[in-house]
């Protein structure tokens, strides 16, 4: 059974974490991030130098961009990064190939240099300069174009970080030598250039390793979402009274007011974006904030990256050790529905009646994610001759799991929470929608409950829609409060 780094490379996870890296998936991404405010915050020196590499290169393309005006080659070479996919850390469904950083990423931050960036170097409020500055002020710019970036400015530090480890622990017949493109950023030359290293090498490509204490999961401490959440409180903090009054003024007049309801999130929002358009001193203000603060900061993402190996680490091999020990669910059938089906059914039973519902509880609370399933269910296809990946977005929106063998043998997976808002309108329409746009030839609908509650939500729906005898519906218990003594969480 080899899932994880230790696994596949003969080293005991104790080694790893000594050396404080993070045991990474070799089957999916896990859902960790880098987070720039912890080289910030660290009182490693190493660390403050690598969030200073950020900045430099930042300060690079401000200098180069004082015209507004860059050509399309000088973008694409300056601006453009691929995913670091063989960290194998971020939201990736399927394996480890996400988007990376495209063209919409590289013009907004281009065009926000000297508007966002307007003081770099010289805050006055703030105490340093900071990357994610840029994702408050625009809308699609989150923590993976964040943490993307910063591991592609950081990439030469990692590949050096993984390279001492791997000499010192790795036989050398699973190390080998290999030229990483960007590795590194030639200032005098002004183009990034490629370096040899001598690295883990896993499936015909080599693997990154991450220091555990840069990682949060869910999102980066300075963030969009959180600005948003805390504006209020931000506005009404600052020294300046006069400053303070406007913004709270302002606020008042561009939020849609009417006494007969409360204003929704998205007028909320709509209304902070405008305040920040026209006050943008308050993004410093916030982040003065962050900074004062970032000892919460290490604090949040030491738990949050326990925790998630507490869930995909721990518990996962003890659930997948129960699944082993039910013969059946690494047999691949006749067909991808068969062999999709059998894994369901398997899951369930070893979910419902063996203990395995204790993978989705963490310190005794239920973690109803979906995206948490998804990751779940896709570390389990690690014995398969089928081909599992995540369908292709068609402009409908993708369906989680497509399981192949060849044009004509297709199943698609669905997974959904039943406390999922849009769960009724999921059942009725989506999954056929793209099992007719991929050719598939079957699709099975999962759904996790937690609660009686949700249950019930569930059977209603299934009623209403006429779907409560629909075999490839399928109900999955995951509550605590209903199973034996022995297994309970």
């Amino acid at each position: 059974m080899q899932i994880y780094f230790s696994d596949y490379f003969g080293v005991p996870a104790r080694v790893l974490k000594k050396y404080n890296a993070f045991n990474l998936s070799l089957i999916n991404d896990l859902p960790l991030f880098i987070d720039p405010l912890l080289l910030f915050s660290s009182a490693k020196p190493e660390y403050q130098a690598l969030h200073e590499r950020i900045l430099k290169y930042l300060r690079f393309l401000k200098d180069a961009a004082v015209d507004r005006t860059l050509s399309r080659g000088l973008l694409e070479s300056w601006y453009l990064f691929p995913e670091v996919r063989q960290n194998w850390l971020g939201y990736s469904k399927s394996g480890n190939r996400g988007s990376g950083l495209g063209r919409d990423f590289a013009v907004s931050l281009h065009k926000n240099l000297h508007e966002v960036f307007h003081d770099f170097g010289g805050e006055t409020i703030t105490r340093g300069s900071h990357l994610e500055k840029l994702c408050l002020i625009k809308d699609g710019i989150g923590r993976d174009n964040i943490s993307d970036f910063s591991t592609n400015l950081i990439k030469e530090y990692l590949l050096e970080y993984t390279q001492k480890f791997a000499r010192d622990n790795i036989p050398s017949d699973l190390r080998k030598a290999v030229s990483v493109p960007k590795a590194r950023f030639n200032y005098d030359m002004q183009r990034w250039e490629a370096k040899t290293y001598e690295l883990p090498y896993y499936r015909d490509d080599y693997v990154i390793l991450t220091p555990r204490d840069i990682l949060t999961k869910d999102d980066t401490w300075i963030s969009r979402a959180d600005l948003f959440h805390e504006f209020e409180d931000i506005a009404d903090s600052i020294p300046n009274h006069q400053l303070r009054d406007q913004i709270n003024s302002y606020f008042a007049r561009v939020l849609p007011a009417d006494p007969r309801k409360e204003p929704t999130r998205e007028e909320v929002h709509g209304a902070i974006s405008r305040v920040i358009e026209r006050f943008p001193s308050i993004l410093d203000y916030y982040i003065k904030y962050k900074e004062d603060h970032a000892d919460e900061a290490t604090a949040t993402s030491e738990k949050k990256v326990a925790d998630c190996e507490k869930l995909f680490i721990i518990q996962l091999v003890e659930f997948v050790e129960l699944l082993t020990s039910a013969t059946q669910f690494y047999q691949t059938g006749k067909n991808t529905y068969e062999e999709t089906y059998r894994r369901v059914a398997y899951l369930k039973d070893v979910i419902e009646n063996k203990g395995g519902h204790r993978i989705f509880y963490v310190d005794g609370k239920a973690v109803e994610r979906e995206s948490d399933v998804q990751i779940l269910f896709r570390l389990t296809w690690f014995a398969t001759p089928s081909d599992v990946g995540r369908e292709a977005n068609d402009g409908r929106g993708p369906v989680d799991f497509k399981i192949s063998r060849g044009r004509g043998d297709k199943t698609l997976a669905e997974f959904k929470l039943a406390s999922n808002t849009h769960l009724a309108k999921n059942l009725e329409k989506q999954v056929e929608i793209y099992k007719k746009a991929s050719d598939a030839n079957r699709a099975i609908k999962v759904i996790v409950y937690f609660s009686k509650a949700q249950l019930l939500r569930v059977q209603a729906i299934l009623r209403k829609l006429s779907l409560e005898k629909d075999k490839d519906i399928v109900l999955i218990d995951a509550r605590k409060d209903n199973k034996p003594s022995g297994s309970q969480a």
